[in-house]
């Protein structure tokens, strides 16, 4: 197997003027998936209640925070952003000495706003042997999964990339929680995926795509993961058209060889309440007035973004930023702080995101490219980065808005960069 195996699958998907123009897809709304994944009553649930530290915790990563109507169509908002609010991801935990829950293995039904009990276990159960851990973990153990076709059924298979843009997304919710949680975390890539997915009962219909740890050993406390096994539940609500193309490319991006770990944290000094503020109002604007920005507030989003994200599989993931209203700074394109070239480029930032204004109506256009081989890490660290920019520019009383979609190969003809492209995003008043 070809360790940079992704490359194929992200070459196969790329958009072109002539591809979306000799491509087009209507969607069937009778047939849309379901963006709740919903187990039975039967189960015993945990409402996440304030008085609980450990509730407002798991709330904070992915929790509905507001609902908006449309003709014929009710979108619920959450703390995580989703292209085309599909949320094509799902969140379980482990909690293991955690007060306001009993030791369990969890499903987060944001639907709810519960945490709903699929397994009971006890001091030698648990689920970290599959992440190559021999002492039990108290705390949280978190795992992101992917329901994938509620994206494929929109975008096809370009859906696998939107899957694993939303789960980098989780992973920077967990990270802005447990900042207000106060615990160190770390994300985890390497994990018997395998394991994973047959333990909780999935087929094709969902996989997972990483894990996240929030806990700490307790030496000497031996764990095995539990014998009995999970029962799976549709999390679609309609029936999945099959997709080759991704079911293979998530096949093809499980396995990681000789990735660089990065062991530092970074160190955050947000306010806490505005911190929290911010994950809660957090949007996805959909207009920007076209006003400029101060240098000062670029300089603090690029420095949240140059600090490390501690993971067992770091890949390096180049950030360009082409500045069309920032006081202070020449427009032009931007990388390291260093200007590559001047230039007005708003009608350009706007062509390159397919022709959508919003590209170029910001103060600034973020595009992040990779060279590197591990695919699934990689683009979730995309997801990751455009988190932090999402939440950084609330913080800071800008808007923001990511865009997944984007003629690849112009966006590197643009920056003579012939790294893929993973993520673009606005951001501005």
């Amino acid at each position: 197997m070809n360790d940079c195996s992704g490359r194929e699958y992200h070459a196969l998907t790329e958009h072109t003027w002539l591809s979306v123009r000799q491509n087009p897809h209507r969607l069937d709304w009778d047939h849309q998936p379901s963006a709740f994944k919903l187990y039975p009553k039967s189960l015993p649930r945990t409402p996440l209640k304030k008085a609980y530290e450990a509730h407002t915790f798991i709330y904070r990563i992915g929790g509905i925070t507001a609902k908006k109507r449309y003709p014929g169509v009710e979108y619920y908002l959450r703390t995580n952003p989703s292209a085309g609010a599909l949320y094509p991801t799902e969140l379980y935990f482990q909690a293991r000495g955690v007060e306001g829950f009993d030791d369990g293995i969890y499903h987060f039904e944001v639907a709810t706003s519960s945490a709903v009990k699929l397994l009971k276990i006890d001091e030698s159960q648990g689920l970290e042997p599959f992440l190559g851990l021999k002492d039990a973990m108290k705390g949280f153990l978190f795992f992101v999964s992917s329901p994938w076709y509620r994206s494929a059924w929109k975008y096809r298979n370009r859906a696998y990339r939107y899957c694993l843009l939303d789960g980098g997304h989780l992973l920077g919710g967990i990270e802005a929680s447990a900042y207000l949680y106060r615990h160190a975390w770390r994300v985890r890539y390497d994990l018997d995926l395998e394991g994973l997915n047959s333990f909780f009962g999935f087929g094709n219909e969902e996989f997972f795509l990483s894990a996240a740890l929030c806990a700490v050993p307790v030496r000497e406390q031996r764990v095995q993961v539990p014998d009995k096994t999970l029962t799976q539940i549709d999390p679609l609500g309609v029936e999945m058209e099959p997709n080759g193309i991704i079911l293979q490319a998530y096949q093809e991006t499980k396995r990681l060889h000789r990735c660089q770990a990065q062991p530092r944290f970074a160190e955050l000094t947000f306010h806490p309440k505005a911190w929290e503020e911010a994950i809660l109002k957090r949007r996805s604007i959909r207009e920007f007035h076209g006003e400029a920005i101060e240098k000062g507030v670029f300089e603090a989003i690029m420095e949240f973004l140059d600090k490390p994200i501690p993971s067992d599989c770091d890949e390096a993931i180049d950030v360009y930023a082409i500045i069309h209203r920032v006081n202070g700074l020449t427009p032009g394109i931007y990388k390291e702080g260093k200007l590559l070239k001047a230039g007005d480029f708003r009608q350009t930032s706007a062509y390159l995101c397919l022709e959508q204004r919003l590209g170029g109506e910001g103060a600034v256009t973020f595009f992040l490219l990779s060279h590197g081989c591990h695919y699934r890490a990689l683009y979730q660290k995309a997801g990751h980065l455009g988190h932090r920019i999402y939440l950084a520019a609330t913080y800071l009383g800008l808007g923001c808005s990511g865009i997944g979609a984007y003629y690849d190969k112009e966006v590197q003809a643009f920056l003579n960069d012939e790294g893929m492209v993973l993520y673009a995003l606005a951001v501005g008043n």
